[in-house]
């Protein structure tokens, strides 16, 4: 059998991207470690420089935060920002899912592009697949402009790993909301006997809002090959509350680091007395599990970890999730199961003072292939409100022990096999 040039080129081209694919699988994880202990109080000025100096990101002071607890909290809100614009809406979604909540959205947007407001939608090519562009035709046709982030395509095979994983909404450059939520019909609508998911998201006001403008503008080009480079887009920044705010945008370098795990790391270094965190997806790797129990072991902190239940969306990610807890309970952390319904908030709350919200799981995906944003706020009075809600959803939660970890089922544990690879996927 003969084969011509193309035919050995081409054969040669399939299985390079193929190797790709397989190396940005199964990479190894990067090893995290915090070089000495660290010396300075968590709240001082001296640790909030280090850490915006880590996450390259900017100190903002004099900020507003709300909390916003629950889709039918937030959606409310963030339609009410979007029906007041009155020169800009620009929004990214790694879930924009055709349904009643997508259509209300699409009717405050196509209202706005009408009325002359400049619309820019940017929706993940495959957390939004099914958002087909029949669906979104009345945007375009009002003006609007919709681009999807890393289309499938054979040239973007190679980084069809790395997804938009940000949830952001910017009116007017002058306010923002930020979390974990996208827009589907499932945070807001129950189904069976599972209630609407459970979701936080954050409505910014101040200085912070232009580097959520800025983190948007970095997806927009790589989606539309456009700049915005009008200075309406970025107004001054008037003082509005009094929280010390960090957005810190994240996007995997060549060896798979990411400014948000260096955030989440570090914090978990240095906190004193407690760390509570919510996730939906709870894959930490190893240097993040090591720091967690050396923060128990060592400093007495108490670490209470919240995650889904029998609702969870993705069966294979919980048993996987699972499969980690022994080293963490054995250590004394604290784990809890929620049982209404999927928990999808992704919150942690450091020693009652810092406070992070925004899309980054606890996983390897979120750490060192997506695209995220996270807040990260030194504020008591914010962290107070969150932990108000915290202990509401313990309250709705079944702790696990870690002798009952140990009982658990062959069928479960014969799930597990797969957990190495989930941890790098998830």
């Amino acid at each position: 059998m003969h084969f011509s040039a193309f035919e050995v080129l081409a054969g040669i081209s399939i299985a390079f991207l193929l190797l790709m694919l397989v190396l940005a699988l199964f990479e190894p994880a990067l090893r995290y470690k915090i070089s000495s202990p660290l010396s300075v109080g968590i709240g001082s000025v001296d640790f909030v420089r280090m850490l915006a100096s880590l996450s390259n990101a900017a100190v903002h002071t004099d900020n507003r935060i709300d909390v916003l607890t629950n889709g039918e909290v937030f959606y409310e809100a963030e339609l009410e920002a979007i029906k007041a614009a009155k020169h800009s809406v620009n929004m990214e979604a790694y879930i924009f899912q055709k349904g009643r909540v997508a259509s209300r959205f699409i009717d405050a947007l196509v209202d706005r592009a009408e009325a002359g407001v400049r619309v820019n939608l940017v929706i993940d090519a495959v957390g939004s697949f099914a958002t087909w562009n029949s669906y979104i035709k009345r945007l375009r046709d009002a003006g609007a402009k919709v681009e999807r982030y890393h289309p499938i395509r054979w040239y973007t095979l190679p980084r069809i790993n790395n997804r938009t994983h940000r949830e952001l909404l910017i009116v007017d450059g002058e306010v923002g909301f930020m979390g974990g939520a996208g827009i589907a019909d499932h945070w807001l609508y129950g189904k069976g006997k599972a209630k609407r998911w459970r979701d936080t998201m954050f409505r910014v006001r101040g200085e912070a809002v232009t580097d959520l403008q800025s983190t948007f503008v970095e997806n927009w080009l790589e989606a539309s090959g456009e700049v915005l480079a009008t200075p309406d887009y970025f107004p001054p920044g008037e003082a509005a509350g009094k929280a010390q705010v960090l957005i810190v945008d994240s996007t995997p370098s060549i060896g798979s680091s990411t400014r948000a795990r260096l955030l989440f790391q570090t914090l978990f270094a240095s906190a004193r007395t407690s760390i509570y965190i919510t996730t939906p997806y709870f894959l930490p790797d190893r240097g993040a599990r090591q720091e967690i129990v050396k923060a128990i072991e060592e400093r007495g902190v108490e670490v209470k970890i919240l995650t889904p239940g029998k609702h969870a969306d993705h069966l294979l990610t919980r048993t996987s999730s699972r499969r980690l807890y022994g080293e963490l309970l054995k250590a004394g952390a604290e784990i809890y199961e929620y049982k209404p319904s999927m928990m999808h908030a992704k919150v942690m709350i450091v020693d009652g003072v810092w406070s992070v919200v925004g899309s980054t799981n606890l996983d390897n995906r979120s750490f060192a292939l997506n695209d995220e944003v996270n807040l990260a706020a030194l504020q008591p009075e914010l962290a107070g409100r969150l932990q108000e809600d915290f202990a509401r959803d313990l309250a709705e939660s079944a702790s696990v022990s870690y002798e009952e970890w140990k009982r658990r089922s062959l069928f479960e544990r014969a799930h597990e096999w797969l957990g190495w690879v989930l941890e790098r996927q998830q």
